[in-house]
């Protein structure tokens, strides 16, 4: 068959054909169309690797007529054989493509083997994070497709809360994701340490991550003035008299007074409770194993709470073998009644690291207070004496114990055989 340039109007003419037929253009050397029995016309392109004679041959299939113009796909062929004049092999590297890892099987992978060093907590939210953000936004691209462009348009998609859902998973769960700025800042981080650990695996040679400006993490500097802590103490005397939750209650008030998590207090186990030295010894937090000096006020709630003997928990849950669930409905009344809009469990924290610097302690003592994993203020606390710790949580809490109505030292009755304060 003479070859000549492939156009519309000659191929719309083609009639069928009853065997494999490929049509070469007279214009592009190695760029044609094949035709199938079945009426399929695709286009492909033809090289050799290094051109001249020798050259491994190879075929590129670039696609079906009708999806393809005859222009682009010509514009294609001239580019593939351009690549193998030059020593690439386009069919090779499209293989090798197709074969790549996706951003979605390298978190798999990086579950499996690059979270070991994590908590096991951290490491359930880190990865739920990228599974609910990163897998529907980018888990389909290949690694080598993921640029800064990518991440950056990921990061506005996540502000955006383009991956906000609200689905009912069973009868009493629900997965609700809200996106937003604080989810973009932590989950490219998240992403960030993905990547670290594939060019640490070496699947690929650079981070895209690196490269973007991190928007801020949102992290809350609130606190609460001793006026704030007032109204919170009188709310909580209020709800105390209307026979709400003891527990959810004692929680609250050692929240304000010891600057502790969340979870810390909430899941307390009596055997980190050292009345002795008059501090908790926490087993299991954020940062490991954690000593926290108490302050009078708080000793003297520990020592009223009556213990319950089969469970190990301060404040056991009243219908399943672990603590006490209720602070989560609890809390949003709690500052509703006293006024204090967005304030959440770890502003009381906020609250006791603000007041140990307002009263002078050093950032040392301030870190041993609130267990920070700071290295110096780590360093110093392994070693410090308790008794120091407990007067300077005395100094920081003496205030703030007062304008919850709580007890002070003086007030503290003999726990263990001896007073504290």
């Amino acid at each position: 068959m003479t070859r000549q340039k492939l156009t519309k109007s000659m191929i719309d003419d083609i009639g069928p054909v009853h065997r494999d037929v490929t049509l070469w253009d007279g214009d592009v050397s190695g760029f044609g169309l094949r035709l199938r029995p079945g009426g399929a016309m695709t286009f492909i392109a033809q090289y050799r690797v290094g051109g001249g004679r020798h050259g491994r041959t190879g075929k590129h299939t670039i696609g079906p007529y009708g999806t393809f113009t005859v222009d682009e796909a010509r514009k294609i062929a001239r580019k593939v054989i351009a690549a193998a004049i030059d020593g690439r092999d386009p069919s090779a590297e499209r293989q090798a493509k197709r074969r790549e890892m996706t951003v979605t099987n390298l978190i798999a992978q990086y579950a499996a083997k690059g979270t070991d060093h994590m908590k096991d907590r951290n490491r359930r939210m880190m990865l739920a994070r990228l599974d609910h953000h990163v897998v529907p936004l980018l888990g389909r691209k290949k690694l080598s497709e993921v640029r800064v462009r990518d991440v950056e348009q990921f990061i506005r998609d996540v502000r955006d809360r383009a991956t906000a859902k609200n689905v009912k998973t069973g009868p009493r769960t629900r997965i609700i994701v809200r996106g937003g700025p604080g989810a973009a800042a932590k989950v490219v981080r998240d992403l960030s340490a993905v990547f670290t650990f594939a060019v640490r695996q070496e699947l690929v040679a650079v981070n895209p991550c690196s490269a973007v400006k991190k928007p801020a993490d949102g992290k809350r500097t609130r606190f609460l003035t001793i006026e704030e802590v007032t109204r919170l103490g009188e709310t909580l005397v209020a709800m105390e008299h209307e026979g709400i939750s003891p527990k959810a209650i004692a929680i609250a008030r050692l929240w304000v007074l010891t600057g502790c998590r969340r979870n810390e207090i909430a899941g307390l186990q009596w055997t980190e409770v050292d009345f002795d030295r008059g501090c908790l010894r926490l087993m299991d937090t954020k940062t490991g194993r954690s000593v926290r000096p108490l302050a009078g006020s708080a000793l003297a709630i520990l020592s009223a709470i009556p213990r319950e003997p089969n469970s190990p928990y301060v404040f056991p849950s009243d219908d399943a073998p672990t603590f006490y669930q209720g602070t989560k409905r609890f809390w949003p009344q709690v500052v509703k009644r006293a006024n204090l809009p967005g304030v959440t469990p770890h502003t009381l924290r906020h609250t006791i690291g603000s007041a140990a610097v307002s009263t002078g302690e050093t950032l040392a003592m301030t870190g041993a207070l609130l267990g920070h994993a700071d290295a110096r203020s780590t360093s110093i606390y392994a070693h410090m004496q308790q008794d120091p710790a407990r007067r300077a949580a005395d100094r920081v809490v003496g205030p703030i114990a007062t304008a919850l109505g709580a007890q002070t030292p003086a007030e503290v009755v003999e726990i263990a055989g001896r007073k504290i304060g």
